[in-house]
Protein backbone atom coordinates (compact mmCIF):
# COMPACT_ATOMS: atom_id res chain seq x y z
CA UNK A 1 0.00 0.00 0.00
CA UNK A 2 1.22 3.49 -0.88
CA UNK A 3 0.33 4.77 2.59
CA UNK A 4 2.87 2.41 4.10
CA UNK A 5 5.62 4.42 2.46
CA UNK A 6 4.71 7.62 4.38
CA UNK A 7 6.12 9.76 1.58
CA UNK A 8 4.11 12.81 2.63
CA UNK A 9 5.50 12.55 6.16
CA UNK A 10 9.02 12.27 4.77
CA UNK A 11 8.57 15.38 2.61
CA UNK A 12 7.06 17.20 5.59
CA UNK A 13 10.26 16.54 7.55
CA UNK A 14 12.35 18.47 5.00
CA UNK A 15 11.63 21.83 6.59
CA UNK A 16 14.91 23.46 5.55
CA UNK A 17 14.68 22.45 1.87
CA UNK A 18 13.33 24.66 -0.90
CA UNK A 19 9.99 24.02 -2.61
CA UNK A 20 11.81 22.90 -5.76
CA UNK A 21 13.90 20.39 -3.81
CA UNK A 22 10.98 18.89 -1.89
CA UNK A 23 8.94 18.65 -5.08
CA UNK A 24 11.77 16.84 -6.88
CA UNK A 25 12.38 14.47 -3.94
CA UNK A 26 8.67 13.67 -3.65
CA UNK A 27 8.55 12.84 -7.35
CA UNK A 28 11.72 10.73 -7.18
CA UNK A 29 10.61 8.66 -4.19
CA UNK A 30 7.13 8.14 -5.64
CA UNK A 31 8.67 6.94 -8.91
CA UNK A 32 10.76 4.43 -6.97
CA UNK A 33 7.72 3.26 -5.00
CA UNK A 34 5.73 2.80 -8.22
CA UNK A 35 8.56 0.90 -9.91
CA UNK A 36 9.17 -1.44 -7.00
CA UNK A 37 5.46 -2.12 -6.47
CA UNK A 38 5.54 -3.94 -9.81
CA UNK A 39 7.76 -6.47 -8.07
CA UNK A 40 5.07 -6.98 -5.41
CA UNK A 41 7.08 -5.00 -2.85
CA UNK A 42 4.51 -2.96 -0.94
CA UNK A 43 6.45 -1.59 2.05
CA UNK A 44 9.87 0.05 2.42
CA UNK A 45 10.79 -2.62 4.98
CA UNK A 46 10.98 -5.21 2.18
CA UNK A 47 13.37 -3.21 0.00
CA UNK A 48 16.86 -4.72 -0.29
CA UNK A 49 20.16 -3.35 -1.57
CA UNK A 50 19.92 -5.54 -4.66
CA UNK A 51 16.52 -4.07 -5.48
CA UNK A 52 17.87 -0.53 -5.21
CA UNK A 53 20.76 -1.49 -7.49
CA UNK A 54 18.29 -2.98 -9.98
CA UNK A 55 16.37 0.28 -9.98
CA UNK A 56 19.52 2.36 -10.62
CA UNK A 57 20.42 -0.02 -13.43
CA UNK A 58 16.91 0.38 -14.85
CA UNK A 59 17.26 4.17 -14.82
CA UNK A 60 20.66 4.00 -16.48
CA UNK A 61 19.56 1.66 -19.26
CA UNK A 62 16.53 3.92 -19.80
CA UNK A 63 19.09 6.54 -20.91
CA UNK A 64 18.45 8.87 -18.03
CA UNK A 65 21.15 11.54 -17.63
CA UNK A 66 23.77 10.64 -15.04
CA UNK A 67 22.98 13.79 -13.08
CA UNK A 68 19.29 12.82 -12.98
CA UNK A 69 20.10 9.29 -11.80
CA UNK A 70 22.41 10.70 -9.12
CA UNK A 71 19.66 12.99 -7.84
CA UNK A 72 17.11 10.17 -7.76
CA UNK A 73 19.49 7.99 -5.75
CA UNK A 74 20.13 10.92 -3.37
CA UNK A 75 16.37 11.27 -2.84
CA UNK A 76 15.94 7.55 -2.12
CA UNK A 77 18.98 7.58 0.16
CA UNK A 78 17.56 10.50 2.16
CA UNK A 79 14.17 8.81 2.33
CA UNK A 80 15.54 5.60 3.86
CA UNK A 81 17.80 7.60 6.21
CA UNK A 82 14.62 9.27 7.48
CA UNK A 83 13.13 5.82 8.19
CA UNK A 84 16.28 4.82 10.08
CA UNK A 85 16.09 7.95 12.25
CA UNK A 86 12.42 7.26 12.99
CA UNK A 87 13.13 3.65 13.95
CA UNK A 88 10.87 2.18 11.26
CA UNK A 89 13.86 0.52 9.58
CA UNK A 90 16.95 -1.16 11.02
CA UNK A 91 19.12 -1.34 7.90
CA UNK A 92 19.50 1.09 5.02
CA UNK A 93 19.14 -0.64 1.62
CA UNK A 94 20.91 2.23 -0.15
CA UNK A 95 24.19 1.67 1.73
CA UNK A 96 26.97 0.88 -0.74
CA UNK A 97 24.84 1.68 -3.80
CA UNK A 98 26.58 3.94 -6.31
CA UNK A 99 25.61 5.49 -9.60
CA UNK A 100 27.41 4.17 -12.70
CA UNK A 101 30.81 5.68 -13.39
CA UNK A 102 31.24 8.12 -16.24
CA UNK A 103 31.71 11.81 -16.71
CA UNK A 104 28.14 12.51 -17.75
CA UNK A 105 27.23 15.55 -19.77
CA UNK A 106 29.31 18.67 -19.29
CA UNK A 107 27.50 21.94 -18.55
CA UNK A 108 26.66 23.96 -21.65
CA UNK A 109 28.61 27.21 -21.99
CA UNK A 110 27.20 29.96 -24.17
CA UNK A 111 29.25 31.40 -27.02
CA UNK A 112 30.01 35.11 -27.23
CA UNK A 113 27.37 35.48 -29.95
CA UNK A 114 24.72 33.65 -27.92
CA UNK A 115 25.48 35.74 -24.84
CA UNK A 116 25.38 39.03 -26.75
CA UNK A 117 22.01 38.09 -28.27
CA UNK A 118 20.55 37.47 -24.81
CA UNK A 119 21.86 40.78 -23.49
CA UNK A 120 20.51 42.79 -26.42
CA UNK A 121 16.91 43.47 -27.36
CA UNK A 122 16.72 43.31 -31.17
CA UNK A 123 12.94 43.72 -31.43
CA UNK A 124 11.96 47.43 -31.82
CA UNK A 125 8.32 46.62 -31.02
CA UNK A 126 9.10 45.54 -27.43
CA UNK A 127 8.07 48.20 -24.87
CA UNK A 128 11.00 49.89 -23.17
CA UNK A 129 9.88 48.75 -19.71
CA UNK A 130 10.05 45.14 -20.90
CA UNK A 131 13.37 45.41 -22.72
CA UNK A 132 14.98 47.14 -19.72
CA UNK A 133 13.57 44.56 -17.29
CA UNK A 134 14.68 41.62 -19.43
CA UNK A 135 18.18 43.01 -19.88
CA UNK A 136 18.58 43.64 -16.14
CA UNK A 137 17.32 40.11 -15.40
CA UNK A 138 19.76 38.47 -17.84
CA UNK A 139 22.66 40.66 -16.68
CA UNK A 140 22.10 39.38 -13.13
CA UNK A 141 21.76 35.74 -14.20
CA UNK A 142 25.09 35.92 -16.01
CA UNK A 143 26.88 38.63 -14.02
CA UNK A 144 26.28 36.96 -10.64
CA UNK A 145 25.64 33.34 -11.64
CA UNK A 146 22.23 33.25 -10.00
CA UNK A 147 19.76 30.39 -10.08
CA UNK A 148 16.40 31.22 -11.63
CA UNK A 149 14.66 30.81 -8.27
CA UNK A 150 17.17 33.21 -6.71
CA UNK A 151 16.72 35.97 -9.27
CA UNK A 152 12.94 35.69 -8.96
CA UNK A 153 13.15 36.08 -5.17
CA UNK A 154 15.22 39.29 -5.23
CA UNK A 155 13.59 42.31 -3.63
CA UNK A 156 14.38 45.93 -4.51
CA UNK A 157 16.32 46.46 -1.29
CA UNK A 158 18.31 43.23 -1.79
CA UNK A 159 20.70 45.07 -4.11
CA UNK A 160 23.24 47.43 -2.60
CA UNK A 161 24.51 49.75 -5.34
CA UNK A 162 27.03 51.35 -2.97
CA UNK A 163 29.18 48.22 -2.77
CA UNK A 164 27.70 46.37 -5.76
CA UNK A 165 26.36 43.31 -3.95
CA UNK A 166 23.10 41.42 -3.85
CA UNK A 167 21.62 39.26 -1.10
CA UNK A 168 19.88 36.13 -2.38
CA UNK A 169 18.13 33.17 -0.80
CA UNK A 170 19.64 29.97 -2.16
CA UNK A 171 18.91 26.28 -1.75
CA UNK A 172 18.01 25.11 1.73
CA UNK A 173 16.97 28.67 2.63
CA UNK A 174 20.65 29.64 2.83
CA UNK A 175 21.23 33.36 2.42
CA UNK A 176 24.39 34.65 0.77
CA UNK A 177 25.77 37.99 -0.34
CA UNK A 178 27.53 38.03 -3.71
CA UNK A 179 29.09 40.65 -6.00
CA UNK A 180 27.08 42.29 -8.77
CA UNK A 181 28.76 43.39 -11.99
CA UNK A 182 28.77 47.07 -12.95
CA UNK A 183 26.67 46.38 -16.10
CA UNK A 184 24.12 44.61 -13.88
CA UNK A 185 23.88 47.57 -11.50
CA UNK A 186 23.40 50.01 -14.40
CA UNK A 187 20.82 47.73 -16.02
CA UNK A 188 18.86 47.41 -12.76
CA UNK A 189 18.89 51.20 -12.25
CA UNK A 190 17.57 51.65 -15.78
CA UNK A 191 14.79 49.09 -15.18
CA UNK A 192 13.76 50.82 -11.95
CA UNK A 193 12.96 53.95 -13.97
CA UNK A 194 10.21 51.96 -15.72
CA UNK A 195 9.11 49.56 -12.98
CA UNK A 196 6.23 51.84 -11.95
CA UNK A 197 4.62 51.24 -15.35
CA UNK A 198 3.74 47.65 -14.45
CA UNK A 199 3.00 48.03 -10.74
CA UNK A 200 -0.62 46.97 -10.34
CA UNK A 201 -3.10 48.86 -8.17
CA UNK A 202 -3.24 46.05 -5.63
CA UNK A 203 0.55 45.95 -5.46
CA UNK A 204 0.77 49.73 -5.18
CA UNK A 205 -1.73 49.73 -2.32
CA UNK A 206 -0.09 46.75 -0.66
CA UNK A 207 -3.51 45.40 0.22
CA UNK A 208 -3.28 41.94 -1.26
CA UNK A 209 0.13 40.84 -2.42
CA UNK A 210 2.89 42.01 -0.08
CA UNK A 211 5.52 39.89 -1.82
CA UNK A 212 4.88 41.59 -5.15
CA UNK A 213 5.18 45.06 -3.64
CA UNK A 214 8.83 44.44 -2.75
CA UNK A 215 9.82 42.35 -5.78
CA UNK A 216 12.55 43.70 -8.04
CA UNK A 217 11.25 41.99 -11.17
CA UNK A 218 7.56 42.11 -12.09
CA UNK A 219 5.56 40.70 -14.97
CA UNK A 220 3.12 42.70 -17.13
CA UNK A 221 0.38 42.25 -14.51
CA UNK A 222 2.53 43.69 -11.74
CA UNK A 223 3.24 40.36 -10.02
CA UNK A 224 6.62 38.92 -9.05
CA UNK A 225 8.28 37.04 -11.90
CA UNK A 226 8.06 33.24 -11.70
CA UNK A 227 10.67 30.78 -13.09
CA UNK A 228 8.43 30.03 -16.08
CA UNK A 229 8.41 33.77 -16.89
CA UNK A 230 12.22 33.78 -16.91
CA UNK A 231 12.34 30.79 -19.26
CA UNK A 232 9.95 32.62 -21.60
CA UNK A 233 12.13 35.74 -21.55
CA UNK A 234 15.24 33.69 -22.40
CA UNK A 235 13.39 31.95 -25.23
CA UNK A 236 12.38 35.30 -26.75
CA UNK A 237 15.98 36.47 -27.06
CA UNK A 238 17.98 33.27 -27.52
CA UNK A 239 19.52 32.43 -30.90
CA UNK A 240 18.98 28.72 -30.17
CA UNK A 241 16.96 26.94 -27.45
CA UNK A 242 18.69 27.92 -24.21
CA UNK A 243 17.96 26.97 -20.61
CA UNK A 244 18.37 29.85 -18.11
CA UNK A 245 20.81 27.70 -16.14
CA UNK A 246 23.24 27.95 -19.07
CA UNK A 247 23.95 31.53 -17.95
CA UNK A 248 25.02 30.22 -14.55
CA UNK A 249 27.21 27.58 -16.23
CA UNK A 250 28.78 30.27 -18.41
CA UNK A 251 29.42 32.52 -15.40
CA UNK A 252 31.25 29.77 -13.50
CA UNK A 253 33.27 28.63 -16.50
CA UNK A 254 34.35 32.17 -17.40
CA UNK A 255 35.52 32.74 -13.82
CA UNK A 256 37.64 29.57 -13.87
CA UNK A 257 38.91 30.33 -17.38
CA UNK A 258 40.27 33.60 -16.06
CA UNK A 259 42.02 32.13 -13.03
CA UNK A 260 39.42 32.31 -10.24
CA UNK A 261 40.02 30.02 -7.26
CA UNK A 262 37.78 26.94 -7.20
CA UNK A 263 36.74 27.51 -3.57
CA UNK A 264 35.85 31.12 -4.34
CA UNK A 265 33.66 30.00 -7.24
CA UNK A 266 32.03 27.44 -4.95
CA UNK A 267 31.19 30.22 -2.50
CA UNK A 268 29.84 32.48 -5.23
CA UNK A 269 27.61 29.74 -6.64
CA UNK A 270 26.36 28.68 -3.21
CA UNK A 271 27.41 25.03 -3.66
CA UNK A 272 27.53 23.09 -0.41
CA UNK A 273 29.93 20.53 -1.93
CA UNK A 274 33.03 21.55 -3.89
CA UNK A 275 32.58 18.43 -6.05
CA UNK A 276 29.58 20.12 -7.66
CA UNK A 277 31.78 23.07 -8.63
CA UNK A 278 34.62 20.88 -9.90
CA UNK A 279 32.71 19.84 -13.01
CA UNK A 280 33.29 23.35 -14.34
CA UNK A 281 37.04 22.74 -14.24
CA UNK A 282 36.46 19.94 -16.75
CA UNK A 283 34.62 22.39 -19.00
CA UNK A 284 37.56 24.79 -18.76
CA UNK A 285 40.00 22.00 -19.69
CA UNK A 286 37.90 21.08 -22.71
CA UNK A 287 37.82 24.73 -23.80
CA UNK A 288 41.62 24.95 -23.47
CA UNK A 289 42.04 21.81 -25.58
CA UNK A 290 39.71 23.23 -28.19
CA UNK A 291 41.59 26.55 -28.28
CA UNK A 292 44.91 24.70 -28.56
CA UNK A 293 43.65 22.50 -31.38
CA UNK A 294 42.27 25.46 -33.30
CA UNK A 295 45.20 27.83 -32.75
CA UNK A 296 48.49 25.90 -32.48
CA UNK A 297 50.17 25.14 -35.82
CA UNK A 298 51.49 21.79 -34.53
CA UNK A 299 48.31 20.67 -32.78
Amino acid sequence: MATAWKIDEFIGSMTAASINTTSAYASDVKQFEEWISRLKINTPQLVTRDLVRQYISFLTTSQKAKRSVTRKLAAIRRYFAWHIRNGTLKTDPTTGVRTPSGTGRLPKVLTKEQLNALLTCSNPDVPEWKSSRDTALIELLYGSGLRVSEVCSIDIDSINDRNNTVIVMGKGSKQRQIPVSEPSVLAVKHWLKFRHEVVSEETRNGAEIVSDATALFLNARGHRLAPRDVRRIIDERALTPTHPHALRHTYATHLLDNGADLRAVQELLGHSDVATTQRYTQVSKERLKSAYGASHPRA
